[in-house]
């Protein structure tokens, strides 16, 4: 247990295994609280059934009991806390001892690797398992959030390939977008947002052609565009090329 109080630990197997060792503080401090709070939820639930079985003297004061057992198992606090009934009064009783020996291990966690300290350091492979953080962040992105590259309404092997594709392209901008406003306190998808507001404007003067011209924009949209070093041109000439969003998708392929 010492080697957990070090901010990196290894131990080294006659097999070649190796097992680095840490503890987070910071999960430490999560972890107990979240076991004050189970417990403080199963005090208040033993106060209501204590005042229940007060005010109703024929409630069934041992099928009371056995909730409140029931409920400590699914709090997964049974092990340190124990539930007596003497004369129709539950009694919550908790085990320093097992609830200290339960609290050894919090915020602690292995890695194991078969790779030698010649081919990674454990700093190296520390680091490399908690990049895991971001891969599971980009494929709940990519799954849901901005992109939702599912459901795949597409059947052909090479139409799924170029869909995915163009969502990880996507997810490309959302973290560049991501690095450039993370000092303006708001996330991606409130930016994008705001950034709809953004409207083209079409000026017809008389004996000339039309154009279409960008207003001003507010304030906020300003801050948003120059943290990207994206600068909008002042006028714009339409191609005529229409694209269709997923909305109007849905909505030609009722009509075919």
């Amino acid at each position: 247990m010492d080697l957990f109080d070090q901010e990196l630990a290894e131990v080294l197997t006659d097999e070649g295994l190796r097992y680095v060792l840490r503890r987070n503080p910071v999960r430490v401090q999560e972890v107990r609280d979240t076991r004050h709070a189970k417990l403080a939820t199963l005090q208040a639930h033993v106060a209501k059934q204590n005042h229940y079985l007060t005010d109703h003297p024929r409630a069934n004061a041992q099928g009371a009991w056995q909730k409140l057992v029931a409920r400590a198992k699914t709090l997964r606090i049974a092990a340190w806390v124990a539930l007596t009934l003497a004369e129709r009064s539950i009694t919550l009783t908790i085990n320093e001892e097992a609830q200290t020996e339960a609290a050894k291990l919090d915020g602690c966690y292995v890695l194991k690797t078969d790779l030698t300290p010649a081919q990674a350091k454990k700093e190296l492979v520390h680091d490399r398992y908690k990049d895991l953080a971001s891969v599971a962040h980009a494929f709940r992105t990519c799954k849901t959030a901005h992109l939702e590259v599912r459901p795949l309404f597409v059947r052909r092997e090479a139409r799924t390939r170029a869909h995915a594709f163009v969502v990880m392209l996507a997810y490309q901008i959302i973290q560049y977008l991501s690095a450039c406003w993370s000092t303006l306190d708001l996330t991606v998808e409130e930016g994008l947002h705001a950034l709809t507001t953004l409207c083209l404007v079409e000026v017809s003067p008389t004996n000339a052609p039309s154009s279409h011209c960008l207003p001003t924009p507010r304030d906020t949209i300003a801050r948003l565009l120059h943290s990207a070093d994206i600068t909008l041109p002042k006028a714009f000439s339409l191609s005529g090329v229409r694209v269709s969003t997923k909305k109007k998708l849905q909505s030609e392929r009722r009509l075919q």
